[in-house]
């Protein structure tokens, strides 16, 4: 068995990081929001950040669980959100600004739903 309240409060911490993007996302309308003011790319820095840091949740969460607790929600990608967090740190000064984009457009909103009914099975 794992430490149940240890992945707690990782999933809370990670819940936390997808409303982040979702509130700073909120003022980009498209990839140009982005890329064509300091506004945009200190949006784009700041969701990257979160980007990386759920992916390192993520990370720890199976390493802690030993792989047995994200398999149980396969609607959510987590080897590619796992994976986005290594593109984004080894790659940073060309991360693509549409990629993100679309991650923040198709993928944040089901990535929040899916952590919150992690947390609400385990409690």
């Amino acid at each position: 068995m794992y430490d149940k309240e240890l992945v707690l409060d990782i999933l809370k911490q990670t819940l936390e990081a997808t409303e982040k993007i979702t509130r700073r996302f909120e003022k980009i309308n498209n990839v140009a929001d982005f890329t064509n003011s300091e506004f945009g790319m200190e949006r784009l820095d700041s969701i990257c950040m979160l980007l990386i840091a759920i992916g390192e949740s993520l990370k720890n969460i199976d390493k802690i669980t030993k792989g047995e607790l994200l398999k149980n929600y396969p609607e959510i990608d987590w080897k590619g959100t796992k994976g986005l967090r290594d593109i984004i740190a080894h790659q940073y000064f060309n991360v693509d600004a549409e990629e993100i984009f679309w991650v923040c457009e198709k993928h944040i909103p089901p990535l929040s739903e899916t952590l919150q009914k992690m947390l609400s099975d385990l409690q």
